[in-house]
């Protein structure tokens, strides 16, 4: 476990960087991810369901940021690549297209990464992406970000991610997204 952004005594802004039971705590992580991402009510269903079925893949792993009033604030999971999963489907032929494709094999893929608002600079996001890859086999990682310029993207960036693929049209998405990749473990730099 991590202790963010504090050490030793506890206090209130302190959180702590650990393993996130994210079936259990599935409604939790999907009201950060609502109020970080935008998202309503209908949205929150489809994506609960999406969740709970991913967490049940080979690999799937979670981290969660929490307050020490066990409040979680943040978190992310992801697992390797599977290139009959959905996502990899939908994302193949842009990256096919740009010579890319080669990413979707031996690649930890981060399926969700969120902060609350109130959370956010000061470098959670940044701890769970990096231990979270940290414990990943593959040699590199792969996401997708809405395609604009954002902190997000700037973070990812920073990580070492790069863009593999733009302009990436989901079905139910009503932005373009950008496929980013980086070779594992991600920079450190800040």
């Amino acid at each position: 476990m991590l202790r963010f952004p504090g050490h030793g005594h506890s206090r209130p802004d302190d959180v702590v960087i650990g393993p996130l039971d994210l079936p259990a705590r599935v409604d939790e992580a999907l009201a950060v991810q609502a109020v970080a991402f935008g998202l309503g009510a209908e949205e929150v269903a489809v994506r609960r369901q999406i969740v709970l079925r991913h967490m049940t893949f080979p690999g799937a792993r979670a981290l969660g940021a929490t307050t020490p009033r066990n409040d979680l604030v943040g978190f992310v999971y992801g697992m390797p690549n599977d290139r009959t999963h959905w996502w990899s489907t939908v994302v193949e032929p842009y990256l096919r297209a740009r010579g890319h494709d080669g990413w979707l094999d031996d690649s930890f893929v981060i399926t969700e990464l969120h902060v609350h608002p109130r959370y956010q600079n000061r470098g959670i996001g940044r701890s769970l992406i990096t231990t979270i890859t940290d414990g990943a086999t593959e040699p590199r990682s792969i996401l997708s970000a809405i395609d604009i310029e954002s902190p997000a993207r700037g973070l990812y960036r920073s990580l070492g991610y790069r863009d593999l693929a733009r302009q990436v049209l989901f079905p139910s998405a009503a932005k373009p997204y950008a496929v980013m990749g980086a070779p594992l473990p991600l920079l450190r730099r800040r």
